[in-house]
């Protein structure tokens, strides 16, 4: 009965030595299906073995021939909200990443109080634009369906101290999500 201790002791050890390896380990935190595409969305981070990520990206992948294309956002982004606008009556679907993806201060890397930003992707992760400007804080979006535009509402932090107050300068954006032009700015 000794002996079978020992051994369990010695296989279950050996497990946990092994278990330490040096590769990184991929996490996957969500799936979303594209609407009237073949393709599907997998939210992907890449961390270490301290559990800090390495890398952070959207992977865009094809449910007819398995190919993927790979959407990359800095290591430290915090991706807020993934949501698809499809609005067939005027030929538009997109993929909108409402992300804080910029290092304004140039600090520690991207934290909370960073600016968001709207970030508009293709179906098929081929293209991507940034709709609004590193510098300009996101407060709140919307779409309207009936004209194809998005309404962004925000401001630019005009002093630089990373805190909304009275002398930042506060915009109403709208953006046509056809062409990704801005169309009106409304102060």
């Amino acid at each position: 009965m000794k002996y079978f201790f020992v051994i369990i002791l010695v296989v279950l050890s050996s497990n946990f030595i092994f278990g330490q390896n040096k590769y990184d380990y991929v996490h996957f935190n969500k799936l979303l299906e594209v609407e009237g595409s073949d393709f599907v969305i997998a939210t992907i981070e890449n961390r270490g073995k301290l559990l800090e990520t390495k890398a952070k990206y959207l992977l865009f992948i094809n449910t007819i021939d398995g190919t993927a294309q790979q959407v990359d956002f800095p290591k430290d982004a915090n991706i807020l909200e993934i949501k698809q606008v499809k609005i067939d009556s005027l030929q538009i679907n997109k993929i909108l990443v409402y992300a804080r993806t910029v290092d304004l201060n140039g600090k520690k890397g991207i934290e909370w109080d960073e600016p968001a930003q709207i970030i508009v992707i293709s179906p098929d992760g081929k293209d991507k634009v940034q709709l609004t400007a590193d510098d300009f804080f996101v407060r709140t979006w919307t779409i309207n369906k009936t004209t194809g535009k998005i309404v962004v509402m925000g401001h630019y932090d005009s002093n630089n101290n990373h805190k909304y107050d009275k002398t930042d300068k506060n915009e109403i954006l709208i953006f046509d999500l056809k062409t990704l032009n801005l169309t009106s700015k409304i102060i």
